[in-house]
């Protein structure tokens, strides 16, 4: 879709019933969102996130056959 269509669709829009419009900005909000919103991370999830990190830089992660043994505990047969 180009910009000139995104234009014709909106003057149309401004012809709908006020109901109409105001469902129409509440959906184009709610995409905008998932687009462009950030997430408010608590102060938890930022901790969580910053040690991550951290074990990141150092080099701190499950070896291959750590994982497989963490999945074989609850994998189902």
């Amino acid at each position: 879709m180009t910009k000139e269509e995104i234009k014709i669709v909106l003057d149309r829009v401004l012809t709908w019933p006020a109901e109409a419009q105001a469902e129409a900005v509440a959906s184009l909000e709610m995409i905008e969102e998932e687009f462009t919103g950030s997430l408010a991370l608590c102060e938890e999830d930022r901790r969580a996130l910053e040690e991550s990190a951290d074990d990141v830089k150092h080099g701190r992660f499950a070896t291959d056959d750590e994982v497989q043994e963490i999945f074989s505990r609850f994998r189902r047969t």
